[in-house]
């Protein structure tokens, strides 16, 4: 059975195409026994202690999310249950680049990395997984206050600025988060790996705008406490699937700081656990914090400030005319008058023109491939902006369709030709066409010659914003950036298989309650073929427990898992938690 992304779901069938390009398949029959054995360890040692920690509607949000505890979710049991409440999900494969990650947000739909982390790596994985996605990201969702946040941040952050140095680590952590959940993996390769996440960490230069937003979202979504300093509550993503940190995050040597601004400050290091938290009174301080940081950004200043961020990022950008028009390309460079106010725009390479992030009939990137220039400003000795003139005054400058007109602009340029036509929509004149033009600069420069061909000139006085991507992504779907590195699959071998079915008459034998009488027949092949195993030895303890029978059995299976706790201290804390989970035992059918 292969689950397809649900796009019966309305928020899921309303994204855009260059969104759906990252959607995979969720294949839910390559997840093992072992691999729902993970989620329901996980799951019930969360709601063990999350429902003392976590905020209070996370167990609740659970069934609003279509999650149980005794298996990895179903995406189209999710998409059906948080469509009850304005959300959808859908699987990708692994970390896909974060402002596409935005976007989604914006859509309000949940991006769920299809796989699961492996056994060695349950307590925490740097990797994405549906662990992570789902029982982090998705009981949280059915709070309104939050919800409007999480969508909310979306949409300032798919229009942030990122830089080449934010791809590149992208691309490390990316490449470093597949290389730790291959069971393979080449060590020297992960140490290789690690090294060039941290070298790219420590050399991004001045931080985008990007690169601040990801703070704020780690330190609200993906670790954020709710509540008071003294008693913060967990609402944070990253902490809600970790069963490890969301313990450890609680103990005093971890700082908790008021959530501000000032969170800006603090870079963070996916591979490691944090050593100080933020907690925020309510969600509406997040939404405060948010929005003081989007009055900083390019796509809300605009002008000279956001075109030197454009120009800094060498990625597809638009810059938006106060007429409405919507220049998109790369942005190679602008110029300013003594006021830092921009006079003149050029992109290099495909470009389109759109109006409310729609492209202009016959100006895509074919139309101007080669790039696109113009002028930003007021005519001279013209009271009113060339936008906003009338029919009859723009008849009064001479400015008709067939005619030659002379455009002299205050700050020196001059455009000369023939009138081809004149666009505008919202009142609002954006365009100017014109045949055998010439454009000069106050200087004599040719900007622009006759044998270029014809010549589109915007019109606006000034850049209002600048953002990155293109106003009509569809326009640019082909060229939207996508890695091509590939998370790993697994291919198991016998023995493994073989593990596998031990996992699943575990499994069907807890599901259909009842017929205990093979369970040493399991032991005994655990421990001959299987003797590092520790969670399926766990599960086959807690049947013997909960059904009162073979203590010999029992107490052996007991044994062999106290010494694996010794010999092994990693295992210490998961044996001794479903050790505990034993003997205060979650119910197996639990309606939250």
């Amino acid at each position: 059975m292969s689950h397809f992304n649900d796009f019966n779901n309305p928020q899921v069938a309303a994204l855009p195409g260059h969104l759906k390009q990252f959607i995979v398949n969720q294949h839910y029959e390559h997840y093992t026994p072992i691999d729902h054995a993970v989620w329901r360890y996980v799951m019930r040692q969360n709601y063990s202690y999350l429902k003392d920690v976590a905020y209070y509607p996370y167990i609740p949000g659970l069934t609003k999310a279509g999650l149980t505890i005794e298996r990895i979710p179903d995406l189209q049991e999710m998409n059906n249950a948080l469509a009850k409440i304005g959300w959808g999900a859908v699987t990708v494969d692994g970390f896909i680049p974060p402002a596409a990650f935005m976007e989604y947000q914006a859509y309000r739909v949940l991006v769920i990395a299809a796989d699961i982390r492996q056994l060695r790596h349950i307590e925490y994985t740097p990797a994405p997984d549906i662990i992570h996605e789902s029982a982090g990201h998705a009981p949280i969702i059915a709070d309104k206050d939050y919800h409007e946040y999480l969508s909310y941040f979306g949409s300032i952050g798919a229009k942030a600025m990122f830089s080449a140095q934010d791809f590149e680590l992208y691309e490390a952590i990316r490449a470093l988060s597949i290389l730790k959940e291959m069971p393979d993996a080449d060590e020297d390769e992960i140490r290789k790996a690690d090294e060039l996440v941290a070298y790219r960490q420590e050399n991004m230069g001045e931080p985008s705008e990007m690169a601040l937003l990801s703070r704020l979202h780690w330190w609200t979504v993906e670790y954020g406490l709710i509540g008071t300093l003294e008693q913060p509550k967990i609402y944070g993503a990253g902490l809600l699937s970790s069963i490890g940190e969301s313990a450890s995050c609680m103990n005093p040597e971890v700082e908790k700081l008021w959530y501000t601004i000032d969170a800006l400050k603090y870079s963070y290091d996916i591979t490691k656990p944090q050593p100080q938290l933020f907690v925020t009174p309510t969600f509406q301080n997040l939404i405060d914090v948010l929005e003081q940081f989007a009055n900083t950004m390019s796509f809300r200043r605009g002008g000279a400030y956001g075109l030197t961020k454009a120009v800094e990022s060498k990625n597809t950008c638009t810059a938006v005319y106060s007429s409405g028009l919507q220049v998109s390309g790369t942005i190679t460079e602008f110029k300013a008058d003594v006021h830092d106010n921009p006079y003149f725009i050029k992109t290099i390479g495909p470009t389109i023109l759109a109006v409310n992030n729609k492209l202009l009939k016959g100006h895509g990137k074919d139309h101007h491939r080669d790039g696109f220039s113009s002028p930003v400003g007021r005519l001279k000795n013209v009271d009113t902006p060339l936008e906003d003139l009338s029919a009859d005054q723009l008849k009064d400058l001479g400015i008709i369709e067939g005619i030659e007109a002379i455009l002299d602009f205050e700050s020196g340029i001059t455009v000369n030709g023939t009138v081809k036509s004149i666009l505008s929509s919202t009142e609002k004149i954006q365009l100017i066409t014109f045949t055998n033009c010439t454009l000069t600069d106050k200087k004599g420069h040719t900007l622009f010659d006759p044998s270029w061909g014809v010549y589109d000139m915007a019109v606006g006085e000034k850049i209002v914003s600048v953002f990155c991507g293109a106003a009509d992504k569809e326009a640019f779907e082909d060229i939207v950036y996508k890695s091509k590195t590939e998370t790993h699959h697994v291919e198991y071998d016998w023995k493994t298989r073989e593990l596998h079915k031990l996992y699943q008459q575990i499994r069907n034998c807890r599901l259909k309650q009842g017929d205990y009488g093979f369970l040493g027949n399991v032991w005994q092949k655990l421990q001959h073929d299987h003797h590092n195993d520790w969670l399926c030895a766990l599960e086959i303890l807690e049947m013997l427990e909960h059904e009162r029978i073979e203590p010999v059995l029992s107490a052996e299976i007991k044994k062999f898992l106290e010494q694996k706790a010794i010999a092994e201290p990693e295992l210490k804390k998961l044996i001794s938690d479903g050790f505990y989970l034993i003997a205060h035992p979650v119910e197996q059918n639990l309606v939250f």
